[in-house]
């Protein structure tokens, strides 16, 4: 992990959303960010921290406008300000604006407040900085998002799609979530890609927010639905002459566990029953669901898909900046919350992932239940530097405690048992530092494990 001696070591880390509506204010990830503040600010290295956008949840805002969102930060986040004053005397602090704190760009007077806590607040939508012999580009990545693009960047008025789900979505979830039997709705924004969404809410609503004595009844019911339908199907072909269901058989063999077995076969015939009747209306109304999505297709009513592809747009930009920029080894961005590097053209594309938690999506493996979404943390700190090899990429882990097992129901945590998410960081990757005439050689990258799992989100 040595720098060439002199250098500047750049840390960079993105995506933290703190701020919000009621809820959304909580920020679980404080102790652990004002620690890595603090150990910046006692480091010897020539270093500068990047923070890469949407640090700051300023369209989940709803009750004040303008640089009063700076007035409530200040009020709310004490501790982190005066950590970022104390940090900035050692090293600097550069931030950029992503597209949740877009207005950051938009209002001159944020650039001088920040500036009492010792943060350069760049207010343009990239920057570069050199390492060793090359260059990194950064951005926040929301420009490869048409759903999150901003066009007229210093307007503060600017409103693409992301704005609106935001403000009417995630602000309205931040104002709710409380209410629940668990505060659970705020994790809203946790949740990738937005199309989860209505099987998300589902969820939570089963597991969480559903009577329980309901919940329970129908839960043998759900879980038994795949051999219900199985049997439905050949009671059905049984009726019909086509195959003999062998029922005296089945009962006889559940009798010999006595009252237990009776209560199998008991449960097993009334789960036909209703799955036979489900699968006869079930039927018909698939093949008219799929005829009608046919006809709305051929008329192109939703040819707008509400996620960006997780790495195309981001690759063909870092092949255009290394195209016109031959000296910049390396493509730094966030915005999709998903931690990857790997190679493009002639250098690295680095994502520097969120602070937020993460929803792991599980799905059952038995029975029709609804999914579970596993909550992680996955905190990083991307560590760039010139060393005697080319620049390096390495992801430092943040260190924090798993999500409280109270964040899941007890029938959760049974149905996810041995299929707890581990996600891991990506490995070290290292370009040259010196720019080649040509293709460079790329030295090593290792893309992290689970690169391609998951979408990004629309809001991010």
């Amino acid at each position: 992990m040595d720098s060439t001696a002199g250098e500047r070591v750049y840390y960079v880390i993105s995506d933290l959303h703190i701020g919000g509506d009621e809820q959304l204010e909580e920020v679980e990830f404080l102790d652990e960010l004002l620690g890595f503040l603090e150990r910046l600010a006692e480091t010897d290295e020539n270093a500068e921290l990047v923070i890469n956008g949407d640090a700051f949840g300023l369209w989940e805002f709803t009750s004040v406008d303008g640089i009063e969102k700076f007035d409530v930060l200040e009020e709310t986040y004490p501790a982190l300000f005066e950590q970022l004053r104390a940090t900035g005397e050692n090293v600097q602090i550069t931030l950029l604006a992503g597209n949740h704190d877009h207005e950051l760009a938009a209002y001159d007077a944020y650039v001088e407040r920040f500036a009492e806590y010792n943060v350069e607040l760049v207010q343009s939508e990239s920057i570069t900085r050199r390492v060793g012999e090359r260059t990194i580009h950064f951005e926040h990545g929301h420009q490869r998002d048409s759903n999150n693009r901003i066009d007229d960047w210093e307007n503060p008025n600017a409103t693409p799609l992301g704005y609106y789900y935001n403000t009417l979505v995630t602000s309205r979830a931040g104002k709710l979530s409380e209410r629940g039997r668990y505060n659970w709705l705020k994790d809203v924004q946790a949740v990738t890609p937005t199309e989860r969404m209505p099987v998300w809410l589902f969820s939570k609503y089963f597991y969480r927010e559903m009577n329980p004595l309901l919940r329970y009844a129908l839960v043998p019911f759900l879980l038994l639905f795949n051999v219900s339908a199985l049997l439905a199907v050949l009671a059905g072909l049984d009726l019909v002459g086509v195959w003999s269901m062998p029922v005296d058989s089945l009962a006889g063999f559940l009798a010999q566990f006595g009252a237990a077995g009776t209560a199998v076969y008991l449960l097993l015939v009334v789960n036909v029953a209703v799955t036979g009747l489900l699968l006869l209306v079930g039927v018909p109304l698939y093949l008219l669901r799929r005829d009608i999505r046919q006809t709305i297709d051929r008329f192109g009513v939703f040819e707008t898909e509400l996620t960006v592809d997780a790495e195309a747009p981001y690759e063909e930009a870092a092949r255009e900046i290394f195209a016109e920029s031959p000296e910049t080894a390396i493509f730094c961005y966030g915005h999709t919350h998903r931690p990857s590097v790997g190679s493009v053209g002639d250098g690295l594309l680095v994502n520097t992932g969120t602070w937020l938690k993460r929803l792991h999506r599980r799905d059952g493996v038995i029975g029709v239940l609804p999914p579970v979404f596993y909550p992680s943390y996955q905190l990083c700190a991307v560590r760039i530097a010139a060393e005697s090899e080319g620049v390096a990429v390495e992801y430092e882990e943040i260190e924090k405690p798993s999500p409280s097992p109270e964040e899941l129901t007890l029938t959760e945590r049974l149905l996810t048992l041995g299929r707890k998410p581990n996600p891991d960081l990506p490995d070290r990757a290292v370009v040259e530092n010196e720019a080649p005439d040509s293709t460079p050689d790329v030295v090593e990258t290792v893309e992290r494990s689970e690169r391609g799992a998951e979408r990004p989100r629309t809001d991010s």
